[in-house]
């Protein structure tokens, strides 16, 4: 019997052994994968455009429920404590205009890990739609919190500002991302069990 932070099988578990020492190697790479994500910007006021949230979802997505939280925490305090692995190199605690999609990420990655965990990875459907629901996730916590940076500064922060200025420019590409990761891991499910067999 092996000690793991996972109790139900993802994608990863089908591939690698079980212990609490490749726990801690997955949960490493997660940071490393969103900390990557995250110098891929496209500069937009005041939220930019990043890989993150992708990289967030996939490590949920592939990690399951416990390590991809750990994961993402991970994350979030070590960008908070200085190390330069947020947007464009950035780092540090700041309340700008990102912090509540920050804190979004954790929420978006315990929840999306826990829907791998129930079988959500392997089919199209339900890995769109756990993509779908980690971006809510991810924009309920963002809006809310740039609602109050935006009046804080002085900028209009009523319902239609924030959507304009927090989720309407992300639509689009929030689509790309479900739609790839929805071809991307039951196929990649598929092609493990036939090397498994």
């Amino acid at each position: 019997m092996s000690l793991s932070i996972t109790q139900r099988p993802t994608i990863v578990d089908r591939v690698l052994p079980k212990s609490l020492v490749t726990d801690f190697a997955l949960i490493l790479a997660g940071v490393a994968l969103i900390a990557g994500a995250a110098q891929l910007v496209i500069p937009m006021y005041p939220v930019p455009m990043t890989g993150q949230t992708f990289a967030v979802l996939l490590v949920a997505m592939s990690l399951g429920f416990g390590r991809a939280t750990i994961s993402v925490t991970a994350y979030v305090a070590l960008g908070a404590a200085g190390l330069p692995i947020f947007q464009a190199g950035a780092s540090g605690w700041s309340f700008g205009p990102t912090l509540g999609y920050l804190i979004g990420f954790v929420a978006a990655a315990a929840l999306v890990g826990w829907l791998a965990q129930q079988g959500w990875d392997k089919s199209w459907l339900k890995v769109g739609a756990s993509f779908v629901a980690g971006s809510a996730v991810i924009y309920v916590f963002g809006l809310a919190w740039l609602s109050i940076f935006l009046g804080a500064v002085g900028a209009p922060n009523d319902f239609v500002s924030v959507l304009n200025a927090g989720l309407a420019p992300f639509i689009i590409g929030d689509v790309v991302k479900a739609v790839a990761a929805a071809a991307l891991l039951p196929a990649a499910w598929i092609g493990i069990n036939k090397l498994k067999k």
